[in-house]
């Protein structure tokens, strides 16, 4: 069962998790005011105590709902922390974990194989009450090895396809797809390149069907020539947008699957001397913090990344606390940002 949700549904009721981020106390300390265990300050209890009784919240729903042996550690995985991208969700996650007496233990993967069973590795001796994994191999060893040791996990966007038991957080990429194109075919625009990102990341692929759904509903022809294959890099955007250029009719616009593509689009196009977006347009993805800043700036579709962050974690703090979710799949919804990287479409010179 999926879930679309504009990042305020998760509010609606009142978990222990919840308790604790308002309290700023953590979850083991909101179960032992529940089990009335005299192990916690007086303040403290006062003001959980309060929290308790605002939230209508029913105490037997604590019995049992947090695992033996805490550690008061969440892990999450990256796959780097040189692109924004992975930078923004780790604020969304710390933003929440730093309301709780939790820590956080940060690992990156590299996008190698090898790091994530030596991050996994480190988790079998029990030392961490949960996971988030961003960009993780879907259905993958670690996935299965993760719930062999019974760690509580939450997947940010995923490489391949999750199965409906695994929990997860994403945004609608189908509908960023369809907004860019369409934004840019109001413009007068019929010849739209997609630089497309990571083929086996379910992101990607949801935003060249986004793409190609708008595409097909004008009634303009898919011309393969424009769809250009690539990875997550500036270097992608860079070297694509070169061989766009090298077409017999080049495109009068270009999609970007992510803001970091647009960049390296950004600089073939300066390169090449033609000018953004009088000559040709420019549409990136995620709304990274340099799009706004960039000349021109950067219209974009608003991936809501620090959100995804905060979601996860909150949705994580659930799981451990042996609460049920209200939704296996959350996906968070994704805005078209116009700013003044895009112009009507004219005829080349």
């Amino acid at each position: 069962m999926n879930q679309k949700f504009d990042g305020h549904r998760l509010k609606q009721r009142n978990t222990i998790a919840e308790i604790a981020a308002q309290a700023g106390v953590s979850i083991p300390t909101v179960s032992r005011v529940l089990n009335n265990r005299p192990d916690v300050a007086p303040a403290t209890r006062e003001r959980v105590e309060t929290i308790i009784r605002q939230s209508g919240f029913v105490r037997n729903r604590s019995a049992n709902a947090l695992r033996k042996g805490s550690s008061g550690i969440i892990d999450i995985i990256v796959p780097d922390l040189v692109n924004a991208y992975s930078i923004e969700i780790v604020c969304g996650v710390e933003e929440v974990v730093e309301r709780t007496e939790l820590r956080l233990a940060l690992s990156v993967s590299h996008n190698d194989l090898r790091y994530e069973q030596q991050w996994l590795a480190k988790l079998e001796d029990g030392a961490t009450d949960g996971a988030i994994l961003v960009l993780a191999q879907g259905q993958s060893e670690r996935l299965d090895a993760l719930n062999r040791l019974h760690i509580p996990f939450v997947v940010v966007d995923h490489r391949g396809d999750l199965g409906p038991d695994v929990p997860s957080v994403g945004s609608t990429n189908v509908l960023g797809g369809r907004l860019a194109t369409e934004y840019l075919l109001s413009l007068g625009h019929r010849r739209i390149a997609i630089i497309s990102g990571t083929p086996n990341i379910r992101c990607s692929q949801e935003r060249i069907i986004g793409y190609r759904a708008a595409l097909e509903e004008a009634g303009i022809p898919i011309d393969p020539e424009l769809v250009r294959p690539g990875e997550f890099t500036q270097q992608t955007g860079y070297e694509q947008t070169c061989a766009l250029l090298s077409l017999p009719q080049p495109p009068s616009a270009i999609f970007a699957s992510n803001d970091a593509q647009a960049m390296g689009a950004y600089s073939a196009l300066h390169a090449h001397g033609i000018s953004i977006p009088d000559d040709v347009s420019v549409v990136g993805f995620d709304d990274i913090s340099i799009a706004s800043i960039v000349t021109p700036a950067l219209t974009t579709v608003r991936q809501p990344l620090v959100e995804m962050g905060r979601v996860a974690t909150t949705m994580l703090l659930s799981l451990i606390a042996g609460e049920p979710l209200d939704s296996m799949r959350v996906e968070l919804t994704t805005t078209l940002i116009t700013r003044k990287s895009c112009a009507p479409f004219r005829s080349a010179p």
